[in-house]
């Protein structure tokens, strides 16, 4: 999709679809990776799996590796999470993670309504246990710090790449 790609990762909660709403509006490619790449799978082998279960929220590996070869854009933003990432990770440019405060999160995932991941409080569990302890999103990546303004965000990260 990109000549340059860069994925946006965080937690649930932490901006990464407003994020990738807000680079759309300003003209930039920006793939949601949640509604285009992701379904349930095995990490390791990339196997369909029924249910759902936060550890096998995987992106389609050959998918995501043919929209980053395609570079009909010079910037490509892949925003979204994946437990398979390490499968892909080399494709980007650079890798940002979205940080939200523990307060910040708790304010978003109240507004979600229940049928939505983070609406139900044993999620809602789960993506504070993630926050706290960092785990679950891509190391040596730049931090964003996604409690400010999203325009702010959006800046920062674009801010990094000029």
């Amino acid at each position: 999709m990109g000549v340059k790609n860069y994925l946006i990762e965080g937690i649930s909660g932490s901006g990464k679809t407003s994020v990738a709403e807000e680079l759309q509006r300003r003209g930039y490619q920006a793939i949601h990776g949640d509604r285009v790449l992701a379904y349930q799978g095995d990490p390791r082998t990339g196997k369909p799996l029924s249910g759902f279960a936060h550890e096998h929220h995987i992106w389609d590996v050959d998918k995501t590796r043919a929209m980053a070869a395609d570079q009909n854009h010079a910037l490509s933003f892949f925003c979204g999470g994946s437990r398979n990432f390490d499968r892909f990770i080399d494709l980007f440019d650079e890798v940002f993670v979205l940080e939200v405060d523990l307060a910040t999160l708790n304010q978003r995932l109240d507004a979600r309504p229940e049928d939505e991941w983070g609406g139900r409080a044993q999620e809602r569990e789960f993506i504070v246990r993630l926050q706290a302890t960092g785990e679950d999103v891509p190391g040596n990546a730049i931090t964003i710090d996604a409690t400010r303004p999203l325009p702010c965000v959006v800046d920062d990260i674009l801010g990094y790449i000029r």
